[in-house]
């Protein structure tokens, strides 16, 4: 469990996935900067979360909750690339949920606990058109050094993704 000022990120449970479903999963610019796809009807949303659950066995990866009410409003991550280099897995809040600092909460929490795991740098990436995300990267000092061409998987539409990377 990782914890910042109004969150906890901590591996899901099931009985969470009516508020994954309600708050994040059934909305398109939700998933729109991600390589995930929408799910459309709630009946589908209970093996969404079993799947997720086997999935954060094995990923540092892990659901966010608000303190106040313990309700699930996203999704965070991360990989450790080598024992100093770590990447941000996605960061993904429901659209209740953003223009409310918990982007930036999220990120340094990741990056805190990367910092304490050994890590000596940190990258973020973002799709280019995603301002939001870029400035957020930006507002903690990342710095772009890569930019890469690539097709979304979902509808085969061409995006630019660009690597950001830290010093910690």
């Amino acid at each position: 469990m990782l914890e910042t000022k109004d969150l906890i990120l901590d591996k899901g449970r099931f009985e969470d996935w009516e508020a994954m479903y309600r708050n994040v999963w059934r909305h398109p610019e939700s998933a729109r900067y991600m390589q995930w796809r929408v799910t459309d009807h709630p009946e589908d949303a209970p093996d969404r979360m079993r799947r997720n659950i086997q999935w954060q066995k094995v990923h540092d990866t892990y659901f966010v909750y608000l303190k106040t009410t313990g309700e699930a409003i996203g999704f965070a991550g991360v990989e450790r690339i080598s024992p100093t280099l770590w990447e941000e897995g996605g960061v993904c809040l429901g659209p209740d949920f953003v223009g409310k600092g918990y982007g930036k909460q999220i990120l340094q929490c990741l990056l805190d606990y990367a910092r304490a795991g050994g890590a000596e740098e940190f990258i973020a990436w973002a799709w280019e058109e995603n301002t939001a995300s870029r400035a957020l990267i930006a507002s903690l000092g990342f710095t772009h050094v890569a930019t890469e061409d690539r097709v979304d998987d979902r509808n085969g539409r061409p995006y630019r993704k660009l690597k950001f990377r830290r010093a910690l």
